[in-house]
Parts: C-alpha cells; structure tokens; sequence
C-alpha cells in the first residue's frame, strides 16, 4: 500500500485511498494466520477499489498484477463476518468522522431502499419481499438513517431487511441509535411505509417532531382527501398488541394545489401529511418541509455509482458492499468540508469537486496500488498507426 506524505495544502488520489483503507483497517479487524501472504489493507485497498470502479472483486484482481487472488479475499469477505457484527462495525465506522462536522441539532431522514432481485424464484430465502416494483416481488433491501444538514446527506446507519422486518421496529432502532449519539434531533422525516399507528407512538414517545405523507386507509381519510381545501383536521389510528389496543391521535395538514396540466394532469391535487412540529403552522408548511427528504433518492444514485458488482445471493458480502458504498459518500462529504473547502467569514467556500471527479481519484489509485492491467499482449508488434 502507498504512503505518499502529505502535501503542504493538496490532497492526493493515493491519500485519499489511504484514509479510506485506514479508516476500514481502523474498525473491522480481520485476522490472519502467521505465515499468510494476504494482509488487511491489500483486501480493503481491493473492496474500495471494486466499489470505485463499478465492478467486481474478481474483475478487480484477475485484471491486476499486485492483487492478491480473487478467491482468497471472497473467502475472507464471506468467513470473517457475521450480519450482526457487521451491521454494528458498519455503523460505527459510518458514524466515525462524520460526527465531528454535525452540528448540535439535525434533520434526520429514515428511509427503506429496495434493490431488485432477478434471480431463481425458489432462491428467495433471506430477501424481502414487497408489492412488485421494477418487475420483481423480491428485493436485496436495506433501511438507512440519514442526517441532513444544508442539502449534504450523511449516513448514519444501515441495516439489512428481510420478510419479517417491520417498519415500527426499524424505526425504533434507528430512534434508539439517535438516543446514544450526542445529537438533536429537530425533525424526523418518514417516507410512507412508516405511517401506522405503532411508528407514530414511538415518534410521540421520544418526543420528535415529525413529518410524513399519509396513506389513504379507511373511508373517512379517503373522504378527505377527496374534497375541500387546504386545512388541518384531527386523525386516528388503532393498533394492536398481545392483546392490547391502543388509539394515537395526530394532526394530518391537507395541502391542496391546481394541476394544471402537470404530469398530463388536471384539477385539485391534495397531499395529506402527518405532522407535529414547531416549524409547522400550514398545510403548505408541511409539504415544503416534507420535500427536503426527496433529496435522500441522490444518495442512492450515488450509491449506484460506487457498488462493487456481484451475483453472490451471501447477505454478508452484499451488505459489506453497501457499507462500503455509503462510506465512499461520508468520506468524499467529510472531505469535501473539512480539508477541502475553504475558511472565511461568513461560511466556508466550497470548492468545486464533484462525486464523481471523487470516486475516479480512488478508482485510479486503487490501479496504481493493484498495478492494474495497462496493456494487452499481441500476436505482432504495434505498427505506425499505434504512434504519434
């Protein structure tokens, strides 16, 4: 692995792929026997460098000269974890840095992601399934906490879903993560599969704010949302458990808007949101704040962007690839404000460096360090047209 010294007021591709690398050796310890040739950091410099390409572990290695075999770091991806170990080593080491540049107070964003799966329809022990989406009923999923602050998204947790999960008990993970983090918490935004009656007490029971659209159950929120103008009414819902019932009693803020041909469109539109916070006085209010959580669907663009390929069904191993992902966006965010961007009065000025001039910084030092292939042999030597 390359120490290139620091330089006086840059940051180098190679430097960059060293923090990453040391942060991952930092918190995820693997062990290896005494006269092994494999260590950690040549593992970790070809899991970052397979997420930074787009490509697999095995394309990774078979295409450089320095990297150690496919098979022996597929082996250790897939031995050397447990799903529990790692979902809290994952956590850990996305929170890590991150925590520093947070300010005192956060928006924090909830949301399931859903990755669709093609493969054998037998072969579906261990997935989550859910109402068909992109021609599948079956999906690699995964539930993200995200804090926001001034449009920069950072993750603060993942874990992975299957049939089983239920949103009350994500959130109530989640909810318990944010109690041990030193951070206030100004709102709560849910996306719609955390409207039930359970996810709301829990919300009330920690005293969060919250935001979250509404789903059209029963006749009397249908009839609402079917009439009338912008307004705020009284809502309820009732759950049940072990026996017990309970009702939560919410406000729901129904914002109503003309079409006008938006999407082909037309007449009267109305969004209905359950919401409780201080921010919060008009249906509109509420829309608005609730759109700053759309923002969460770049970072799962990004996420696309930086995954290592693979057709391996090994929860561990796919769970590690998105961990890895997720920190590639920590990192580069983290980065981008605390070394890159400049000081002033006023605000720090950020400098111009995008995801993507980030992510093709690691993936060509990940090349260097591997000695990825740059040529290919031929059957005769290059004529003049190979020269200029």
């Amino acid at each position: 692995m390359s120490k290139t010294k620091q330089a006086d007021n840059e940051i180098h591709e190679d430097q960059v792929l060293n923090f990453l690398v040391n942060s991952l050796d930092e918190e995820v310890a693997l062990s290896f026997a005494e006269n092994a040739k494999l260590d950690a950091e040549g593992i970790y410099e070809v899991l970052v460098g397979a997420c930074a390409d787009g490509t697999s572990v095995s394309t990774l290695c078979e295409n450089s000269k320095d990297a150690p075999h496919e098979n022996s770091v597929l082996y250790h991806l897939r031995t050397k974890f447990d799903l529990e170990t790692l979902e809290q080593v994952g956590n850990i080491l996305l929170q890590k840095d991150v925590l520093d540049v947070l300010p005192e107070q956060v928006e924090v964003v909830a949301d399931l992601h859903l990755r669709p799966y093609y493969g054998d329809e037998d072969d579906t022990d261990g997935l989550y399934h859910s109402q068909a989406k992109r021609g599948t009923t079956a999906f690699h999923a995964y539930a993200t906490l995200y804090a926001r602050v001034k449009n920069k998204r950072y993750t603060l947790a993942v874990r992975r879903l299957t049939d089983g999960d239920t949103a009350s008990g994500v959130l109530a993970e989640f909810l318990g993560i944010l109690d041990g983090l030193d951070l206030g918490v100004k709102a709560v935004y849910l996306d719609r599969e955390f409207y039930d009656s359970k996810c709301l007490t829990l919300l009330q029971a920690h005293n969060h704010a919250y935001v979250m659209p509404i789903v059209r159950w029963g006749r009397t929120i249908k009839q609402e949302l079917s009439e009338g103008w912008s307004r705020v009414i009284q809502h309820s819902l009732t759950a049940k458990l072990d026996g017990h019932s309970w009702t939560v009693d919410f406000p729901v803020y129904i914002d109503c808007t003309y079409q006008n041909g938006r999407y082909d469109e037309h007449g009267v539109a109305r969004h209905g949101y359950a919401a409780d916070a201080p921010f919060i006085d008009t249906p509109r209010d509420a829309r608005y704040h609730y759109a700053k959580r759309f923002g969460i669907e770049a970072s799962y663009r990004l996420s696309e962007q930086s995954i290592a390929t693979t057709s391996t069904q090994n929860p561990v191993v796919r769970l590690l690839y998105v961990v890895v992902s997720l920190l590639l966006q920590n990192v580069w965010r983290f980065l981008h404000w605390e070394y890159v961007a400049t000081p002033r009065r006023g605000g720090r000025r950020l400098w111009q460096w995008s995801f993507k001039e980030f992510i093709n910084m690691v993936r060509r030092a990940a090349w260097t360090a591997l000695a990825t292939r740059r040529a290919v042999p031929a059957n005769r030597p290059p004529d003049d047209r190979f020269t200029r």
